[in-house]
């Protein structure tokens, strides 16, 4: 992982060796797919918000999300047909760089397919497998206007079918009646997975789970919520009839249907941004590398290397987290759920450091970055999605906060998890059990992995300040006051984030063998991001004398090294021109 090939998706040398033939056959030709599309006619689509029918003409004729989608026992007898965290997340990234739009549809079918493989519905898993071979997507229809996304609270109702009625004898169990909101693919979905409440029992026991079709009559669509290449739908269901088939969940399993399939889903947001990031980072190091200002290349002047260096260096550290997080994903079970806190991690902090890194570019390009001619554009419009509205930062950080003090103080030993890049079946993500108990998950001492590299100065360095979090906590810890309020337990959470964040990279360099110097000037920016909130919490009103007291001591300098830092700039500038997409 020390060749600059090795650390950005190129698509000009990509030959992803770890994957079995067929996985390489299809993500080879999602490549070149898009690649003869060309750029033009890819921002052409993206500025007209053309709907994205010929590439699920291509999902359809390569039977795409078939393979990758189907859990293995729907396969029907094809042998590649599996769930395989590994290469989705690789699949998420080739869409990322491509457009968000071509991730969304997998995103969104993703999650509509999460209720129905969790179900103990036959035939609707059935249903879905045969869907997917033909080249169907799917949809989830959680959220409404006036909810969003609360599964606490819906407002579309099923009503039952009185005993003897018309409705009764023709087999129809209820009548569904409301509209859902912000529901990708809701335009063309073969199955709708629709959170519901049955009209006749309150509380968490009349949750509903059923698919609906919608191209059936009765299935109303609304428009388009927003102007993009997304169909981001809005829907009435009227009289819509739902029988047994179509039942996936009932009762406080519907609950944990809901939260267990946003545990999958919304995993692949951190691959798809990171896609997105690497292709603006190759046109804006070409761009500036060979733009002449005041008689030399912009890249001479010191804060353009700045800015280059600390992107690249993001970039890489969210690639480094994010695949590592892919193999204890993989390797979850009932008895190891350390999954629950990477994967709102991936969701918040990996999505933001996407949103840091295209400000960092965007510095350098300038009016460059709003040309319309420039996939950068696209995505500085769209980058800030991701961490907003898949939960939200604050929303996963206020779910990361609940595994701190366990994380922190309470390690258990866990056999070592190795790379996860085997072909194997992901089934354990359909049987997650309850929607629970995520204070008590504990994970393995974090402390090793830091330890392991200590002697990388600016490694050592951010090891104090995440032991020093530990003394906080310790001594003087956020009062009940404090606690209650959310403002300041975020700066809390992100803290903690950042020794979450440090650890996943350090374990993925060192199965890697990452340069050390890349490593070193990672750890410089956790620095400095470790200091900026450090510095909040010091400014908090509610702050204590002694909290602000630690949040003074615990800022650090980080290590600096002018020849480590020309020898990463060198490796930024060999991305000059290493990958353009074609006109």
């Amino acid at each position: 992982m020390t060749s600059t090939d090795a650390l950005l998706f190129n698509p000009a040398t990509y030959d992803p060796q770890q994957f079995d033939a067929e996985t390489r056959r299809l993500l080879r030709a999602t490549v070149e797919w898009f690649e003869s599309r060309g750029k033009q006619q890819l921002l052409a689509d993206d500025a007209d918000a053309v709907w994205t029918a010929d590439f699920l003409d291509f999902v359809a004729k390569e039977k795409l999300f078939a393979t990758f989608l189907t859990p293995a026992a729907y396969a029907d007898g094809d042998e590649n047909r599996r769930w395989d965290a590994a290469r989705n997340a690789a699949l998420s990234e080739i869409f990322g760089f491509y457009g968000l739009a071509y991730w969304y549809a997998e995103q969104v079918t993703i999650l509509g397919l999460g209720p129905i493989w969790q179900s103990d519905n036959e035939e609707a898993k059935k249903r879905a497998a045969a869907d997917l071979a033909e080249g169907q997507v799917m949809a989830f229809g959680l959220s409404e206007r006036e909810h969003g996304a609360d599964i606490y609270n819906t407002d579309l109702v099923l009503t039952p079918s009185e005993p003897g009625s018309a409705d009764a004898e023709a087999g129809i169990l209820f009548r569904a009646n409301g509209e859902k909101y912000y529901i990708g693919n809701g335009n063309v979905a073969s199955m709708v997975s629709v959170f519901s409440r049955r009209a006749d029992i309150d509380g968490a026991d009349g949750y509903v789970w059923f698919a609906a079709d919608s191209r059936h009559e009765n299935y109303r669509l609304l428009g388009n919520v927003v102007h993009q290449q997304m169909y981001v739908s809005t829907f009435r269901l009227e009289n819509y009839p739902v029988r047994a088939a179509d039942i996936l969940h009932t009762g406080p399993e519907a609950f944990s249907a809901a939260l267990n399939t946003v545990n999958v889903g919304k995993f692949n947001l951190c691959h798809g941004g990171i896609g997105m990031v690497e292709h603006s980072f190759y046109e804006a190091i070409t761009h500036a590398n060979n733009r002449i200002l005041y008689g030399n290349p912009v890249t001479e002047f010191p804060h353009v290397r700045t800015n280059f260096v600390d992107a690249y260096a993001r970039i890489v550290a969210m690639k480094l987290f994010s695949d590592r997080a892919v193999d204890y994903f993989r390797s979850a079970s009932l008895e190891d759920r350390r999954y629950l806190l990477f994967n709102p991690m991936t969701k918040s902090k990996v999505t933001s450091e996407g949103e840091t890194v295209m400000t960092l570019l965007l510095d350098v390009l300038a009016a460059k970055g709003f040309e319309k001619n420039t996939y950068f554009a696209e995505v500085a419009r769209l980058i800030n999605t991701l961490p907003r509205l898949e939960g939200t930062v604050h929303v996963n950080v206020g779910q990361i906060l609940k595994f701190m003090p366990n994380y922190l103080f309470n390690p258990k030993d866990y056999p070592e998890i190795g790379t996860r890049q085997d072909a194997a079946d992901d089934e354990f993500f359909w049987h997650q059990g309850p929607a629970r108990g995520a204070g008590k998950v504990q994970f393995a001492d974090w402390t090793p992995a830091y330890e392991k590299h200590a002697d990388i100065p600016n490694v050592g360095r951010f090891f104090e300040q995440a032991q020093a979090l530990r003394t906080l906590l310790s001594n003087a810890a956020p009062s009940a006051d404090q606690q209650k309020d959310l403002d300041f337990m975020l700066t809390i959470g992100h803290l903690f984030s950042l020794v979450v964040y440090g650890q996943l990279i350090l374990e993925q360099a060192a199965l890697t063998g990452l340069d050390r110097d890349l490593l070193d000037q990672i750890f410089d920016f956790q620095i400095r991001d470790f200091n900026t909130y450090a510095t909040t919490l010091y400014g908090k009103p509610s702050a204590t004398p002694d909290q602000q007291g630690w949040a003074a001591s615990a800022l650090r300098p980080p290590v600096a090294d002018r020849p480590r830092f020309d020898r990463i700039w060198a490796e930024v500038a060999s991305y000059d021109g290493a990958y353009e997409m074609r006109p």
